[in-house]
């Protein structure tokens, strides 16, 4: 059981997109009954573009660049993400949770303790003090407070966004997802690739992601002053049967088109 003394953690394997966004709303119902934090990490079966809550299916179906990808619209709000060679979590909060009450709240606390980890791995990241949202369609031409910055960008212009997170309020819970990119994905042109981590100034080797996810957890929980409760069986399994049920409803293309 979570609670405010336990941060509840899984570590889920590749899902398509519709399975992923099923099992992140069965977290925020988690969440909600066990009044602590979760996190679910976990990975896609193939490239795919998950679309923000709000972006119009029209403004997706333009871009030229990831026709012929898989689509899924998220639940939670921002700009649309190419996952594959990120690292995906899902985190959930009651709003009576101490990091539940306020938006930024949640977004500094797992973005700071963030910085920390990629610190003691000799990467220097920090976070944007500058919004500049804009009509951009990938999140990662977009900057919010808090999104994690480094290195100098493409030919030494401004720093590159490497990590940013998106929320959905629900009645009794917030649910947020996030994308930390360890590398540009290679299903992309090159013009439209977002790097990542490796492709950019600093330390090289690249960065093991499950290991990353399991020091950064450590210290989202000791910010909390609790300890992670790791569980040994992934999210989904003995809750098969509801994540199917949620699934059939972001396969439908009433929900993809739903904007």
């Amino acid at each position: 059981m979570a609670g405010l003394s336990t941060v509840a953690v899984w570590w889920d394997p590749p899902a398509d997109g519709p399975t992923n966004m099923a099992a992140d709303e069965c977290l925020a119902a988690e969440a909600d009954s066990t009044g602590g934090l979760c996190v679910r990490f976990y990975g896609w079966s193939q490239t795919t573009i998950s679309l923000g809550g709000f972006q119009g299916i029209a403004e997706a179906r333009a871009v030229e660049a990831i026709r012929g990808l898989p689509l899924v619209r998220r639940p939670s709000g921002g700009g649309a993400i190419v996952h594959g060679s990120d690292l995906t979590y899902a985190a959930a909060v009651p709003k009576s949770h101490p990091w539940g009450g306020t938006p930024q709240v949640l977004y500094d606390a797992l973005h700071g303790a963030m910085v920390e980890e990629l610190a003691a791995r000799g990467v220097v990241a920090w976070p944007e003090e500058v919004a500049r949202v804009g009509a951009d369609f990938f999140c990662f031409d977009r900057r919010a407070v808090g999104d994690l910055v480094m290195g100098a960008g493409a030919a030494g212009g401004a720093p590159a966004k490497i990590m940013g997170s998106a929320q959905r309020r629900l009645a009794g819970v917030v649910l947020q997802h996030g994308s930390l990119l360890l590398v540009g994905n290679p299903d992309l042109r090159d013009d439209v690739r977002h790097p990542g981590i490796a492709d950019l100034p600093g330390p090289r080797g690249g960065i093991d992601a499950e290991d990353l996810s399991r020091t950064w957890v450590a210290r989202i929980a000791t910010a909390l002053g609790a300890r992670v409760s790791g569980q040994a069986a992934p999210f989904m399994r003995g809750r098969e049967d509801r994540v199917s049920e949620l699934a059939a409803r972001f396969r439908e293309e009433w929900w993809t088109a739903r904007r």
